[in-house]
């Protein structure tokens, strides 16, 4: 496809492909800040992570069946820099 004077590559990948290499992005990230600020003093701060979502599960009892309901995010800042650099890479390849 050409636009603007630019060849930009179309993918014939899917969106369910490009979320595997976001969460991959994320969780590769917040595993490499979590080595580098153990290991690295003053780089400490890149493994403080930050939660988002429900501290404790909503769960409701039916006597016949349970149904628990959550969600928890952990951010740090190594995640986000791994999932911008994930889709920078998604969409130049």
């Amino acid at each position: 496809m050409l636009r603007w004077g630019y060849i930009v590559k179309v993918s014939s990948n899917g969106k369910g492909f490009m979320w595997f290499i976001v969460i991959l992005g994320a969780v590769g990230g917040s595993i490499i800040g979590d080595i580098i600020g153990s290991n690295i003093t003053w780089l400490s701060f890149l493994k403080d992570s930050y939660s988002i979502g429900t501290p404790a599960p909503f769960v409701l009892d039916f006597k016949v069946f349970v149904l628990t309901l959550g969600l928890n995010f952990k951010i740090n800042i190594m995640s986000i820099i791994g999932t911008i650099m994930a889709i920078i890479l998604y969409k130049r390849y």
